[in-house]
């Protein structure tokens, strides 16, 4: 069955962010540091990734490691960062608040498509991303009331870096980065292995690392990261308003981690926004198509 450029960037996003969804559910259950978590989160990637790659290219895969160029080394860069910033911002507040501030990745996007790539958000897009930004101050607010400021601000770089990943891997479309990934992850090691206090796993973490790292990281990390070769890099990022309901929803049923009033009123707004701004932005392409199709036809 073929499918247009359109369709493969969706469906890769859309898979990539479903099989995400428990991976703050993952973190919470898990027993160790968190610079050894972090540390783990680069290492067992990082050995799926070198693995799988010279299994497929064999002896193209210094070749193909290479092509990266330097769009793939910034982009390894700032994925780095961005695993570092993810569970600082989860160890220091609620998993609601770190995924609404994920949410905002999309205009965060969309800001940097504006200045990097000469790729100019429509007016509503703009508008939308004011009121996101009035409703993340709420949260933020709220969150510095209960001492959950620290977190929240990291959650708020980390939507940036998820962002600025997304136009890295725009403008390099025509590259693959799936070795831009697995360079991220060496990265993650060489950040943190100095902070790592024991790599020794006992217990319930002998299976819950793992499983995270491999499955909730590694696979749909790769499918994200292919997305934005079809896609708009601020479209990929809409997909995580899935894992901003989803997430919290794992937490709350497994662990009863349940978020302030008011982070699930702004968060509520946020997502509200998002989903207004996607729907019209999909009634828009999809009466632009058809206009095309009946243009060709005639």
């Amino acid at each position: 069955m073929y499918l247009s450029e359109k369709k493969k960037g969706i469906m890769l996003a859309l898979f990539g962010i479903l099989i995400i969804t428990p991976d703050s559910l993952s973190i919470r259950l898990a027993n160790i540091d968190s610079w050894d978590l972090v540390f783990y989160r680069g290492l067992i990637p990082f050995l799926c990734l070198f693995i799988g790659l010279l299994f497929y290219y064999k002896r193209n895969f210094l070749k193909v490691f290479y092509a990266i160029g330097i769009a793939g080394l910034i982009n390894a860069l700032i994925v780095a960062l961005t695993n570092i910033t993810f569970i600082i911002s989860l160890e220091n507040t609620k998993v609601a608040n770190t995924l609404i501030m994920l949410s905002l990745s999309p205009f965060m996007a969309a800001f940097l498509s504006w200045i990097f790539l000469k790729e100019f958000p429509k007016n509503r897009t703009w508008i939308a991303m004011g009121a996101c930004f009035i409703f993340v101050i709420f949260i933020f607010y709220d969150s510095y009331s209960y001492g959950n400021i620290y977190g929240d601000i990291f959650g708020f770089i980390t939507a940036f870096l998820v962002g600025a990943s997304g136009v890295a891997i725009r403008y390099g479309k025509k590259v693959n980065f799936l070795p831009s990934l697995m360079l991220a992850k060496f990265f993650t090691m060489l950040f943190t292995i100095f902070f790592v206090k024991s790599l020794y796993l006992n217990g319930s973490d002998l299976y819950i690392i793992p499983i995270m790292c491999i499955f909730f990281v590694t696979i749909p990390l790769a499918l994200i990261t292919l997305a934005p070769r079809y896609i708009p890099a601020y479209e990929v990022e809409l997909f995580f308003i899935l894992e901003t309901t989803l997430g919290p929803f794992w937490v709350w049923l497994v662990i009863n981690e349940q978020p302030s009033l008011k982070t699930i009123i702004g968060g509520s707004l946020i997502i509200l926004t998002i989903f207004i701004h996607t729907f019209i932005e999909l009634r828009e392409s999809r009466k632009s198509a058809l206009k095309s199709t009946d243009l060709l036809n005639n």
